[in-house]
């Protein structure tokens, strides 16, 4: 028997790969299909199945395109209504895999049709659960995120609570657990960086799973402090219950050297600029209009929660040699409609005669020099700020920036930071579009501004904060 963890840290995403005598099985395989393909045919096997957890949010899963190429069967809990060819299976219904099994466990609450995954190796023996984004190492799923329900959120954690008490935690501690997702997913509130543990572990550790918490008292934990989830969500969650357009035909599109004239034309056509260097490439020059979002942070996730337009045309500046991964990436989290990139990127641009914009980039101590007279402001999360931040400074989080571009004046000069420089430049770049143009980023964020006397706010430990 094998059993592989494929995790992807862009979207802190894990995907599994198992094989016994021959057959195999992937459980919630991402967008391109390859990967699984590859193993398979490298290990004489044949893919027979492929198991959806849920209807996944947070990116589009690559389940119908995989059952197209191979002819394997798409498999969902109880109650899924997909819109293509999928059996859904019973509470407790098995499937065998060569010598193994893989028991259906039904266990709604982060969704209705969410369900984990029992492995029963050749022997008869309870080894592992795939328990998808019901039960996190730290956490489990939100239970806020279902497809068109009228059930509340409260409904769902409830359901969640039962299914977690009856359904998971009678079973045994030795019992591995290999879940869904893991640190810096937004499908959950406080995961581990772990990304595999056992059960009697998270018995142990885990919060939501304390013997002696009752049901209002789990239903208000799960639900407290649970932020609004990215816009591009419910998105997703519909391209993973209806289908979507193949992948290989979203690569071919995007995946296309376009000269100067074109890529002008597009962009007059409509397309937004993306571009996806490091952000020291990006303040050191850019074609104006550009919205940054780098390759090298945690791209899908800024893609999906500041692009509002999830069918809006995309023409892309990106480092030579990393193109198609630029698609692959946009891909899994539905943003299809990449129409190719600048031949020679920036460069071209400018060899052409054009202006580039740059941006001005100060240290900590620089701005600890001019602090009392400047504009600070905060791009990070709600929760980093309230555990930190510099005396004074405004508040501006990137997740929700695009829901009032008009929050501060656009005739003040403002030293923009986050936590290390990354979500700064993307912040400086999506306000440049929107007519800001005193805008000045902070080297090194808070993490830098923290070295200097600058007055802060006394430290919260994040995990006190409510």
């Amino acid at each position: 028997m094998i059993v592989e963890q494929l995790y992807t840290k862009c979207l802190a995403e894990a995907a599994y790969y198992i094989e016994s005598n021959g057959e195999a099985v992937v459980i919630d395989p991402l967008r391109e299909t390859q990967p699984y393909i590859d193993i398979a045919q490298n290990n004489g096997a044949t893919i027979k199945y492929i198991f959806e957890t849920h209807f996944h949010a947070d990116f589009v899963s690559g389940h119908v395109d995989l059952a197209r190429k191979t002819g394997a069967s798409i498999v969902y809990g109880p109650t899924a209504n997909p819109g293509f060819d999928a059996i859904v299976a019973k509470d407790n219904q098995e499937f065998k895999i060569g010598d193994v099994t893989l028991k259906v466990l039904h266990t709604p609450g982060h969704t209705q049709e969410s369900s984990t995954f029992m492995l029963i190796d050749e022997e008869g023996k309870e080894t592992a659960l795939f328990t998808g984004d019901t039960l996190f190492l730290g956490d489990v799923g939100r239970p806020d995120l279902a497809v068109k329900t009228d059930l509340s959120r409260e409904d769902l954690a409830g359901m969640l609570f039962d299914s977690l008490r009856m359904k998971i935690m009678p079973l045994s501690d030795e019992l591995i657990i290999y879940p869904g997702h893991g640190a810096g997913s937004a499908c959950g509130k406080s995961m581990s960086s772990e990304t595999v543990g056992t059960l009697g572990e998270q018995k142990q550790t885990n919060y939501a799973l304390r013997a002696d918490m009752t049901r209002d008292e789990f239903i208000k934990e799960v639900t407290e402090g649970i932020l609004p989830p990215p816009q591009y969500f419910p998105k997703n969650a519909v391209m993973n219950k209806m289908g979507y357009d193949s992948f290989d035909d979203v690569l071919s599109q995007g995946n296309k050297a376009l000269s100067l004239d074109e890529f002008t034309k597009e962009v007059e056509d409509g397309a937004l600029i993306l571009d996806v260097r490091t952000q020291a490439e990006f303040i050191r020059g850019f074609i104006p209009n550009s919205l940054f979002v780098g390759l090298n942070g945690t791209f899908a996730m800024w893609v999906g929660a500041l692009i509002e337009d999830i069918h809006q045309k995309i023409v892309l500046i990106v480092p030579e040699g990393k193109e198609e991964e630029t698609v692959t990436r946009l891909s899994r989290v539905g943003y299809d409609n990449a129409v190719g990139f600048l031949k020679g990127g920036v460069h071209t641009y400018a060899n052409e005669g054009h202006d580039l914009k740059t941006i001005t980039s100060v240290s900590g101590f620089q701005l600890a020099e001019m602090y009392g007279d400047i504009n600070i402001v905060d791009v990070r999360k709600p929760g980093e700020y309230e555990s930190e931040h510099v005396l004074d400074s405004i508040h501006y989080p990137l997740d929700y920036m695009n829901d009032n571009l008009d929050k501060l004046s656009k005739d003040k000069t403002y030293h923009i930071h986050c936590a290390g420089g990354y979500r700064s430049i993307i912040a400086i770049s999506l306000l440049m579009k929107n007519g800001y143009t005193h805008l000045i980023d902070i080297a090194g964020g808070f993490g830098a501004l923290h070295e200097t006397n600058i007055p802060k706010t006394n430290y919260v430990c994040p995990t006190t904060l409510k």
